[in-house]
């Protein structure tokens, strides 16, 4: 199973089209408006789409999403270099969105009680720490080939190889095993499944809090993401220079994925404390508007990876296997929900002040959640 979901995260993410489709809109005839609200219908897809997905997840076969997603961002992505227009690239958008939604929420469920199934539940971490680096690496691997690819046969080279991938990853998923035995009663419809999830996490404070976590966790830095070009160039370097150093952070990510087995072990405490080290180093390499401090940063987004997967850990302990994908799908609503917040607040800090500010300012909410658990385990010890 676990080469099954390697070969499946790494090629979800093999998308030549990523560096270049903006490039493709813009030389299309589009202007920054249109552009714009392209990116705001993927996002909205994937905001009505997150919770109801995740439910019928918990209703129906969770490998049968793993495929079909992929399908229909194939589709997506074919549209998009046969017949470049507007609305192509908004029905494009809205079958990717559609195929990630179903995909999210389906996928921990899936790896874990397969894993749980196996007697080897407390693989969970090591294991999807590995994918998630298989993601990124993915990423870098696409980056890194889009240049040749698109000068030996323009839009149309990028947008085959990634409809191609998409393919192959709906191939993939079909080797998932899938021991669960799916219901098919009227009780059981996806409505129903999302009503139980949700009476859950109200009832149970634990499952109250892992939910909350996760979107605290993975909200702020998944949106910062997409400014680390900004500020890069910030520093004074050279156009050429900015990809390596931003291969600079994602190897910090990356090896942060691949640290979360050992760091399974760590406490309520211990994730405090990451999270407190992480946003002082973001900040710290922030201001600095050096090279040296976007090695801090890295070790930052390494660090902010590493508590994003032991986050979903926490959460994949708590919850029921009936709601898994349910209750994984409104942690990952509530993250999307959170970049959402972010993208706002950074368009309204980053008019006046510089980046290296704004992130610096966006790395307070790590330090609150850091105090909130260290209180939270402060207040365990003192009721044992």
């Amino acid at each position: 199973m676990t080469a099954t979901l390697y070969g499946y995260a790494f090629l979800d993410d093999f998308v030549l089209l990523y560096p270049v489709y903006a490039l493709l809109f813009s030389d299309t005839g589009l202007s920054v408006g249109q552009i714009s609200s392209l990116f705001a219908l993927w996002s909205i897809t994937g905001v009505l789409l997150e919770v109801p997905s995740g439910a019928w997840a918990d209703a129906v076969s969770r490998r049968l999403l793993l495929w079909v997603g992929p399908l229909l961002t194939a589709a997506g992505f074919a549209l998009w270099v046969i017949v470049p227009s507007y609305w192509a690239f908004a029905l494009g958008f809205v079958l990717w969105g559609t195929g990630g939604a179903l995909a999210s929420g389906a996928l921990e469920a899936l790896v874990y009680d397969e894993l749980d199934h196996l007697g080897a539940a407390d693989r969970y971490a090591r294991v999807m720490g590995r994918a998630r680096a298989a993601r990124l690496m993915a990423t870098m691997a696409s980056v890194g080939l889009a240049g040749p690819v698109f000068a030996l046969g323009g839009y149309q080279a990028v947008g085959a190889a990634s409809v191609l991938a998409a393919l192959l990853t709906a191939a993939i998923a079909t080797r998932f095993p899938e021991h669960r035995v799916t219901r098919a009663s009227a009780d059981d419809s996806w409505a129903a499944t999302l009503r139980a999830g949700l009476a859950e996490a109200r009832a149970d404070r634990s499952v109250r809090g892992a939910l909350l976590l996760v979107p605290a966790v993975g909200a702020v830095w998944g949106a910062l993401d997409e400014y680390t070009p900004l500020l890069v160039r910030d520093l004074g370097v050279t156009e050429e220079t900015v990809p390596y150093l931003i291969l600079l952070i994602w190897a910090g990510a990356t090896a942060g994925s691949l640290l979360t087995g050992p760091a399974e072990r760590l406490g309520t405490t211990g994730l405090a404390v990451l999270l407190a080290g992480a946003a002082l180093a973001l900040a710290t390499g922030a201001v600095a508007r050096t090279p040296a401090g976007i090695g801090l940063v890295a070790l930052a987004f390494g660090a902010f990876q590493l508590a994003d997967v032991l986050a979903d850990v926490r959460l994949q302990h708590r919850i029921d296997e009936a709601r898994r994908a349910t209750l994984t799908s409104v942690a990952g609503l509530g993250t999307d929900l959170g970049t959402v917040a972010v993208y706002g607040l950074y368009g309204l800090l980053g008019t006046t002040t510089a980046h290296g500010t704004v992130f610096a300012l966006l790395a307070v909410p790590y330090l609150v959640t850091a105090l909130v658990l260290a209180g939270g385990a402060r207040a365990a010890r003192a009721r044992l």
